[in-house]
C-alpha cells in the first residue's frame, strides 16, 4: 500500500481515483465494509482505491481535554487498512489551520486536484471540514460541479447495534472482550516494548513480560487470556493488568506470562491480542494463594485459547511508515 503524507498530500498524485474518507479509529467492521465497497468500486471503475485519513485525530487538536482514547495507534491503523487491500492511504496532517479549511476547498484541492477523485464513498453519518459542513448534501452538490459521483454507505451492524468506535470504547470499559471482538472483527490488540518491572513474577515461578505501550485504550484491570506475537511467532499467554495489590504495587502495569516459551525478550517489540477476560484483579493473603490463582488462570487460559479464531489475530505485522 502506498502512503502519501506531509506536503506530498498537496501534490498531483493521481489523475483519477476512487476515494473514501474518515478517521477510521479502530478499523472496526463498519470501516472494513467501507473498504470492501471501496475496492469493489475501484475494480468496477478500473481506478486505484484511496483512503483519506487525518493525523493526529482532529479531536486531539481541537479539543484535547475531551478527546477519546484511540483504539489503535496510528501504525496499527495503517497496518489494518493495508490488510484491507486499499491501494493508497493519504494521510492529511491535521492542524488548527487545516481545521479552518472549508469542505468545498478540501474537496477541490485535496480530493479532486491532488487525488483525482472520480467517485467518493462515505459512511452513513460522516461529515468533515469547517463546521462539519462536508455532509452528504454538500458533497452531492460538489459532485455535480466538480465531476465526481457519491455513494453513502448504510449503517453496518448486527441488527441490534450499529458498529462504531464509540461502541467499542463502551464495551471495552466493561471488559467485555467478546463484544469488542464482535465489533472489530478481530481481537483488540496493543503493542509495545518489553521493559524491566518489579520482577515479582520471577520470585514466585511465573516470570512476566512487563510492557510499555503507546496504545491509549487499555482493557480494564483484570486477568485475560491472550495471544502474543513475540520474535515473529504467536504464543499463548495470560495477561494481568492492574497494580498488583497482593504485593502493594502502586503503578498500573500490563504484564504477560508466556506459556511454553523460554527466551530473553527485554527490549523486544511484542503485540498482545486480548481474547477473553478471565477474572477481576484480587488481593490474595500471600504469595502461595497468588501462585494457586495463577495456576488456575493458566489452566483456564489454555482452555480458552484452544478455541481461538486465527482470523481474528490481526494485524500481525506493522506497516513501515515513510
Amino acid at each position: 500500500m502506498r502512503i502519501i503524507t506531509g506536503l506530498e498530500i498537496f501534490n498531483k498524485n493521481f489523475d483519477k481515483s476512487v476515494v473514501t474518507i474518515g478517521n477510521f479509529d479502530g478499523v472496526h467492521l463498519g470501516h472494513v465494509e467501507l473498504f470492501r465497497r471501496l475496492k469493489a468500486s475501484s475494480h468496477s471503475h478500473n481506478l486505484p482505491s484511496v483512503a483519506v485519513t487525518f493525523e493526529p485525530h482532529p479531536l486531539k487538536v481541537l479539543a484535547p481535554e475531551s478527546a477519546p482514547g484511540l483504539i489503535t495507534t496510528f501504525e496499527q491503523k495503517v497496518a489494518l487498512i493495508s490488510d484491507a487491500g486499499v491501494d493508497c492511504l493519504a494521510v492529511v496532517p491535521f492542524t488548527i489551520e487545516m481545521s479552518q479549511m472549508t469542505a468545498e476547498s478540501f474537496v477541490t484541492k485535496i480530493l479532486c486536484e491532488s487525488l483525482g477523485m472520480r467517485h467518493l464513498i462515505i459512511g452513513h453519518d460522516y461529515a468533515f471540514g469547517r463546521g462539519r459542513e462536508g455532509n452528504y448534501d454538500t458533497l452531492e452538490r460538489l459532485g455535480l460541479e466538480l465531476g465526481f459521483t457519491l455513494e453513502d454507505l448504510e449503517p453496518v451492524g448486527d441488527g441490534e447495534m450499529v458498529f462504531s468506535s464509540t461502541l467499542v470504547r463502551s464495551r471495552m470499559i466493561t471488559g467485555d472482550m467478546a463484544a469488542v471482538s464482535k465489533i472489530l472483527g478481530r481481537y483488540h490488540m496493543i503493542s509495545g516494548t518489553v521493559v524491566h518491572g518489579r520482577e515479582i513474577g520471577h520470585t514466585i515461578g511465573f516470570p512476566t513480560a512487563n510492557i510499555s505501550t503507546r496504545n491509549e485504550l487499555i482493557p480494564p484491570d483484570g486477568v485475560y487470556a491472550v495471544i502474543v506475537m513475540v520474535d515473529g511467532r504467536l504464543v499463548k499467554g495470560a495477561c494481568d493488568i492492574g497494580i498488583n495489590p497482593t504485593f502493594e504495587g502502586g503503578q498500573r502495569t500490563v504484564e504477560v506470562f508466556l506459556l511454553d516459551f523460554a527466551g530473553q525478550i527485554y527490549g523486544s517489540e511484542i503485540a498482545v491480542y486480548f481474547v477473553h477476560r478471565l477474572r477481576d484483579v484480587k488481593k490474595f493473603p500471600g504469595a502461595a494463594e497468588l501462585v494457586k490463582a495463577i495456576e488456575n488462570d493458566v489452566e483456564a487460559t489454555r482452555t480458552v485459547l484452544d478455541q481461538v479464531q486465527q482470523s481474528f489475530i490481526k494485524p500481525k505485522m506493522m506497516t513501515e511508515l515513510p
